[in-house]
């Protein structure tokens, strides 16, 4: 009896260490196994992510969209900051202490007050963002095929996107090494114009006309291997300012689109092609049809070999030139931070059922090819519209 109040004691001495960070941790992780436990329940998930959060996730955009900058980003920075600033302090405390018992209590504390950090800022995501990925995806919504496809389609819908970014390349700024030299901010700004037009086909897509915003770290974000990113807790759709301009539109589309509820990266890849095309604006366009040229010619090189130099080899100059840009730019860094960045982020991936992991951008080929065969079949480039 007398080992079990002992062990009683221990227990609460633990806890009255730091109750509120605690029961903030206990909190936390029990919202996230509740949401393990019944992210497979789809109508329950599907009526989360098509109602409360979805208008929370719209409130919050909408909120955010007053402020210039990215509120995600000084979040970021801050937490980034505040820990390191912490966890100094907690040292230069322990140093200056030289208790062995306070020393074990203070790196106790440390350890809970990250894990219920990092434990709460989960739980946040996976009721803003998680509940998505269980529900209805975008194919479902919107009612589009999906359906396996052929070599031969393939080539066909390569070849009409190397043609639309063969139409489009000489209509974009250029440098004078040719290649595309768009303004980023322009485009920003025309952002929250370019679902205008798609919304209206696709209801599933409407949701609040909303800019993308620029981040200042840009060139932190180019080490790690991100073009953008969508942050839930803001519901701010974030955009890398410092690669290559040639797929900066598309890549602005792309995270508005995760912004507009679309979850999966192959499907947000798609829906950027598809409203930059269906928006008109130049700049949109060319970004787009190189961004679908690039996976498409991708697949194909795997798929037909001979079909895809023979595609290539009809690319203009100023779509080489492009290529090249963003070859080079992104060789630059090829580093372990890039290396263990992209682990991290397909293990998340993987964590939402996409088992696809990074390949999963790519797999928007079937949704293009779907989509966009009877124009190819056709020979027609009914997309293409000077604006």
């Amino acid at each position: 009896m007398e080992n079990i109040r002992t062990k009683k004691r221990g227990l609460s001495a633990i806890f009255a260490l730091c109750p509120v960070r605690h029961i903030l941790l206990l909190c936390s992780g029990a919202l996230v196994l509740l949401h393990v436990c019944l992210r497979g329940n789809y109508a329950l998930m599907s009526s989360l992510a098509d109602g409360h959060v979805a208008a929370l996730r719209r409130f919050l955009s909408e909120l955010t969209a007053a402020v210039p900058f990215s509120v995600a980003e000084l979040m970021i920075a801050a937490a980034v900051v505040g820990i390191a600033v912490y966890i100094i302090l907690c040292v230069a405390d322990i140093i200056r202490r030289k208790s062995k018992k306070n020393t074990l209590r203070k790196i106790y504390i440390i350890l809970i007050t990250l894990a219920a950090s990092v434990m709460a800022v989960y739980a946040l995501f996976c009721f803003l963002w998680g509940v998505i990925f269980y529900g209805d995806d975008f194919i479902r919504r919107s009612g589009l095929t999906n359906d396996k496809i052929s070599a031969e389609q393939l080539e066909a819908v390569t070849e009409y996107f190397a043609e639309l970014a063969n139409e489009y390349a000489p209509l974009v700024p250029r440098d004078e090494n040719g290649a595309c030299i768009s303004d980023r901010e322009a485009i920003l700004r025309r952002s929250d114009e370019v679902f205008k037009v798609t919304e209206q086909r696709i209801p599933c897509l409407s949701g609040a006309d909303i800019r993308a915003k620029g981040i200042f770290f840009s060139r932190i974000m180019s080490y790690i291997d991100f073009t953008g990113f969508f942050f839930p807790i803001t519901g701010e759709a974030n955009v890398n300012m410092d690669f290559p301009e040639a797929l900066f539109a598309s890549t602005v589309a792309h995270e508005l689109s995760h912004q507009r509820g679309v979850a999966k990266e192959q499907e947000a890849n798609f829906v950027a092609v598809m409203a930059c095309l269906d928006y008109g604006d130049v700049e949109y366009c060319y970004s787009a049809s190189l961004m679908a040229y690039i996976y498409l010619g991708n697949a194909l090189y795997k798929a037909d070999n001979a079909a895809w130099q023979q595609v290539y080899s009809t690319l203009s100059p100023q779509v080489q030139a492009d290529l090249k840009a963003n070859n080079e730019y992104w060789a630059g860094f090829e580093t372990p931070v890039q290396t263990i960045s992209n682990t991290v982020y397909e293990g998340f991936l993987q964590s939402y059922d996409q088992q696809l992991g990074l390949k999963s951008y790519g797999a928007c080929v079937d949704l293009l090819v779907n989509y966009y065969y009877d124009y190819a079949a056709a020979g027609k480039n009914d997309t293409f519209t000077e604006k």
